[in-house]
């Protein structure tokens, strides 16, 4: 018996390998991710979101940066799907942390997967896993004029 419990053990070493698990980057369009339903639903018109850092806008008060990172499950989903219900996350995030501070706009949002910084007003970038999906954003919650 024990012969045959250490040949299992063996056999199943030998035979494991490494497994790696999918963590794909992806980069999507912001537009797409913004104008879907559930975005359209559940985030309010009282804070406004401003993606890059390119952006020319008159500030009153800057409350300081901050990082929102969501991760969603992506099963039954197609990437794109399960990396739109992470980025709704992350900007309901955004979306409380301004309203808790009195602001009305996250700006300079940057993605901030895994620290690799995508300036961007067109794209994000998300790591879509055969389980999880997710994305970091940066940005700076503000009162604009």
């Amino acid at each position: 018996m024990i012969k045959f419990t250490l040949t299992l053990i063996a056999l199943s070493v030998l035979f494991s390998g490494n497994t790696h698990a999918r963590n794909d980057k992806l980069k999507l369009p912001i537009k797409d991710a913004m104008s879907a339903v559930a975005a359209k639903k559940k985030l309010g018109g009282d804070v406004k979101f401003f993606f890059g850092s390119k952006n020319k806008l008159k500030i009153k008060k800057n409350f300081g940066e901050f990082t929102s990172n969501k991760k969603t499950y992506a099963l039954n989903e197609t990437d794109k799907e399960a990396c739109e219900w992470a980025f709704l996350s992350a900007m309901l995030s955004f979306q409380d942390r301004a309203r808790s501070l009195g602001g009305n706009a996250v700006i300079n949002i940057k993605s901030f997967y895994y620290k690799n910084t995508i300036d961007s007003s067109k794209v994000y970038e998300c790591g879509a896993g055969a389980v999880v999906s997710g994305v970091t954003f940066t940005g700076d919650v503000v009162i604009l004029k």
